[in-house]
């Protein structure tokens, strides 16, 4: 592993998720390419990391394809684009599938890596799109996964089916495993999102000291996500705080509505406009400065 890619793999999955990595857009690496579009997705500049991550979705290495797709994905997601996902992930699947099994790596950046996180996205857009029953079946086809980032992001998604089908409760263990283990490896953004989800799970949940710890989780994870820059983290963070934390009030809706204004002046025109439209996305704020009609604790933790 050369210097540059150790680099680029702390600033994706460890502890330097601020670091610039543009210079990083034209090496001549692949992999380096799409660990940079990883970073860019995790600081919302949603459109220099899909202009990277379309022409890496062509690369012969159907592996750093599969990711690729995954990746482009995630990003739908977050801007409230579920349909849109279900078909790069569709693909990524297919691509992970064309891999021989190779060296495993660390991080997940392997054949067992691409088919896990394809796999995921595909039970993360089943959320989306109403449908809980699939996402369990998608995940039960899953059982162990190979890396810690992948273990990450299944509780992610485990907790948000959780959530999405009222039950909260049964949502904390997953939340707070992906917590754990983020915490362990030291992969800061991947902390931070799962404190969101874990703090989420809690305050939805809503026993006396699981609100107050959720509360506490968010509002640490709100000003940790600000201070690197995350800004796909700090709307969501703000607006479960809403209604759950007196104390930050509007200050919480004016952080949410300058993060989600600069999430979308990054985003590409195509993202931009679906997010517009997306009932999973709280542009109302863009609008009135109040918080949205649509519930916020459960509509945006995919990824």
């Amino acid at each position: 592993m050369d210097s540059g890619e150790d680099g680029l793999r702390r600033a994706a999955f460890g502890d330097s998720p601020e670091r610039d990595v543009w210079g990083a857009l034209g090496a001549p690496s692949a992999r380096v390419r799409w660990l940079a579009a990883v970073v860019l997705g995790g600081q919302g500049h949603y459109a220099a990391a899909a202009t990277a991550l379309d022409a890496l979705r062509h690369d012969p290495d159907p592996v750093i394809a599969s990711l690729a797709l995954s990746t482009r994905a995630s990003h739908h997601r977050q801007l409230g684009a579920h349909h849109l996902a279900r078909g790069l992930d569709g693909l990524a699947l297919a691509r992970a599938c064309d891999a021989g099994a190779g060296d495993a790596d660390p991080d997940g950046i392997d054949a067992a890596g691409a088919r896990v996180d394809a796999v995921l996205g595909l039970a993360a857009d089943a959320i989306g799109a109403g449908r809980p029953g699939e996402s369990r079946r998608l995940l039960a086809q899953l059982g162990r996964t190979p890396s810690w980032r992948g273990a990450v992001r299944l509780g992610w998604v485990s907790a948000e089916v959780e959530l999405a089908s009222g039950r909260a409760h049964a949502a904390v263990a997953p939340a707070e495993e992906a917590y754990g283990v983020a915490k362990r490896e030291g992969a800061l953004r991947h902390t931070l999102k799962s404190a969101l989800v874990l703090g989420t799970s809690l305050v939805v949940e809503g026993t006396p000291d699981g609100l107050a710890r959720g509360v506490e989780l968010v509002e640490c994870e709100l000003n940790h996500s600000a201070e690197n820059g995350l800004h796909p983290l700090i709307w969501p963070s703000a607006l479960v705080l809403v209604g759950h934390a007196p104390t930050v009030g509007a200050v919480a809706i004016n952080r949410a509505t300058e993060a989600l204004s600069c999430v979308l002046r990054r985003a590409d025109p195509v993202s931009r406009q679906v997010a517009l439209e997306s009932p999973w996305v709280p542009t109302g704020l863009l609008r009135s400065g109040e918080p949205p009609n649509a519930d916020p604790q459960t509509n945006f933790l995919t990824d």
